[in-house]
């Protein structure tokens, strides 16, 4: 954490300083009011020790300023003058905790403690309220097929352990609920899960947030920003789509995880972190690295436990207990508990090659539930490609235009395959010849 040490005798602010810097955090000084207030503002601080009786300004004022810069920092109050009347004030107006003076290293370590246990609770709350606010149904890892049954063997055993992990699959196979399970049974449960996802930002915000940045340090840079690693410390970072991660941003990936060690952009400052790294990808990174478009010292560092998910096409046996509990969960947010897939549907279930499995699945089945008139979903009430797959027409020859043929015909060899290495294989092309053409058919 950043901490600032804010008192008017430099022998306490440099006694504080040693206790703060020996457990693993960074320091900073301010001898006054004033400066204090300023560097909070423009720097930002995780917690804050402030002396009472700062010379000739009265420290709970100091507080109430401290309290509204955002985000606000946790307040311990240390004077020679405690009284309870003064530490209940301290606490009404939002202090964290507060210290007498004379105090102890230790007693400075264990209040430090509590600040980051405070901030990793807080983080857990944020994370299960973006579960409770993302609608989607619970979580199923359960299965009755071999391949699937093998990967949760892995990844359940590996989570007990400190090893980097790498998720691979297709897209929607359920990559991030693997993560977020593999966090939960890990020794860093009760720290932070923290989500990165690789292709959605420009490089130079990626960057940024991943490994934060200081003040000014680019157009827009309006204050310091800590990143997602400095979120993660403690627990499980998430890298989500690793394979559209930057070039330029993995040597910075790598030096993570070798020396637990990054800087901030527009800063020299080393800063250490203790992240779990989890990644996933829809690419075969094995091809990627060879290809060059990947490093390949940083795939082996990630590849320590490789876990491969089947595509939903390759669980069979799964497929009719997964529709059926999505089913369920959104016919009850819907007020259609009665609601029943009708046989035909169960069909064209059967018989589709699901290219966005598990998310697909339930997007159909959501729509689908919301769309039916009765107590019955009719294939009429599933997207058109539902009513193609369970035509027996669409084969060489039928009456249909060479996208749709070539679409289907790439879906089925995506699903049959172990990897997206094997398809292209199959399919006599070269594996990004194979992404360009699912990105233009939409099978990403």
């Amino acid at each position: 954490m950043r901490v600032l040490i804010v008192d008017d005798e430099p022998s306490i602010r440099r006694t504080t300083r040693v206790a703060v810097e020996s457990s693993g955090h960074t320091a900073s000084e301010a001898a006054n009011a004033a400066k204090a207030v300023k560097a909070a503002e423009e720097e930002g601080f995780d917690a804050v020790f402030l002396d009472l009786k700062l010379g000739n300004d009265d420290g709970l004022e100091v507080l109430g300023r401290l309290m509204k810069v955002r985000p606000a920092p946790a307040v311990i109050l240390f004077t020679a003058y405690a009284n309870i009347a003064t530490a209940v004030e301290a606490m009404r107006r939002g202090a964290f905790d507060f210290i007498p003076k004379p105090f102890t290293p230790d007693q400075i370590r264990t209040v430090l403690a509590k600040v980051a246990k405070a901030h990793a609770l807080e983080l857990r709350v944020q994370a299960l309220e973006s579960d409770l606010a993302s609608g989607a149904p619970p979580v199923d890892l359960e299965s009755a097929e071999p391949a699937m049954l093998r990967a949760l063997q892995i990844a359940f055993r590996a989570a007990e352990t400190p090893a980097n992990i790498l998720i691979l699959g297709a897209s929607g196979t359920g990559k991030s609920v693997l993560a977020r399970e593999i966090h939960k049974r890990s020794a860093r449960r009760d720290a932070a899960f923290v989500t990165v996802n690789c292709p959605s930002l420009s490089r130079e915000l990626l960057e940024s947030e991943l490994f934060g940045h200081a003040k000014g340090s680019f157009t827009g840079a309006f204050a310091e920003t800590a990143g997602k690693v400095a979120a993660a410390d403690g627990g499980t970072l998430f890298l989500d789509e690793i394979g559209e991660l930057p070039l330029e941003i993995q040597p910075k990936l790598l030096r993570l995880l070798q020396e637990r060690e990054y800087e901030r952009v527009g800063e020299a400052l080393p800063r250490r972190a203790d992240v779990r790294v989890v990644a996933a990808s829809n690419r075969d990174l094995a091809a990627e690295a060879k290809a060059s478009r990947f490093r390949e010292d940083l795939f082996y560092r990630l590849n320590v436990i490789a876990i491969s998910l089947p595509g939903l096409r390759e669980r069979p046996a799964d497929l009719k207990r997964l529709a059926e509990g999505a089913r369920r969960y959104f016919a009850m947010r819907a007020g259609k508990g009665q609601i029943a897939f009708s046989q035909s549907v169960s069909g064209a279930f059967a018989s589709y090659s699901w290219p966005g499995n598990l998310r697909e699945l339930r997007n159909v089945i959501e729509r689908a539930v919301i769309l039916a008139p009765g107590d019955t979903i009719e294939l009429a009430d599933l997207p058109e490609e539902f009513s193609v797959a369970s035509e027996p027409t669409l084969a060489v020859g039928a009456r249909v235009t060479l996208d749709k043929l070539e679409a289907e015909h790439i879906r089925r060899i995506v699903a049959s395959s172990r990897s997206l290495d094997e398809a292209a294989r199959t399919l006599g092309i070269d594996p990004a010849t194979l992404y360009r053409k699912r990105a233009k058919l939409g099978l990403l």
